[in-house]
């Protein structure tokens, strides 16, 4: 079910709308780089249980893809114009990470969905107060990226080194500042 469905629509003015709606465009790139991660592990995974996983997990993120766009789509917003760009070069992470071995890959959903935990908690900070479907939303799918993480490190992820999360970190700031923009 979509998370916003009872939840009703307050009014924003054009500056609030356009930073709701450019928060939303950077979970939706997001959530589109999601399933070429995952789809690029997939192909990569040792172990066909993994592979299955990262299906699976690819299938859960494409639920919250529906949902940003849907509050997109409330707002009259457009997606990023960079979705395609996402979703390949997020594939070619994910088939680089599956090819280190699965330890590995699967170190890279726990980072992967913890950093996303911390960015859906700072959108929920930034969102206006008034904006509650934006926020039922993130909450939800802040939820299921922690369990995204929690099921990883139970299955065995090792722990990055500390170049490869830094590195992780900046990628993921240049792609929050260009969808929210583009």
């Amino acid at each position: 079910d979509y998370p916003a469905k009872d939840v009703p629509e307050a009014e924003f003015d054009d500056r609030e709308s356009a930073h709701i709606a450019g928060l939303m465009r950077v979970n939706n790139a997001g959530e589109v780089a999601a399933q070429g991660l995952y789809r690029g592990q997939a192909l990569g995974a040792r172990a066909e249980a993994l592979g299955i996983a990262m299906q699976q997990a690819a299938d859960e993120e494409n639920e919250h893809l529906n949902w940003c766009q849907r509050r997109l789509a409330e707002l009259n917003q457009r997606r990023s114009l960079l979705d395609g760009v996402w979703y390949w070069g997020s594939f070619s992470i994910g088939a680089i990470a599956g090819a280190a071995g699965d330890r590995w890959s699967l170190g890279f959903v726990k980072e992967t969905e913890q950093q996303v935990c911390a960015h859906l908690d700072h959108h929920l900070e930034r969102l206006p107060e008034a904006d509650a479907r934006s926020r039922a939303i993130l909450r939800a799918m802040r939820e299921d990226e922690a369990r995204h993480a929690e099921n990883a490190a139970a299955a065995g992820a090792a722990e990055l080194p500390a170049p490869v999360r830094a590195a992780m970190t900046l990628v993921s700031k240049v792609m929050t500042f260009t969808a929210y923009r583009i």
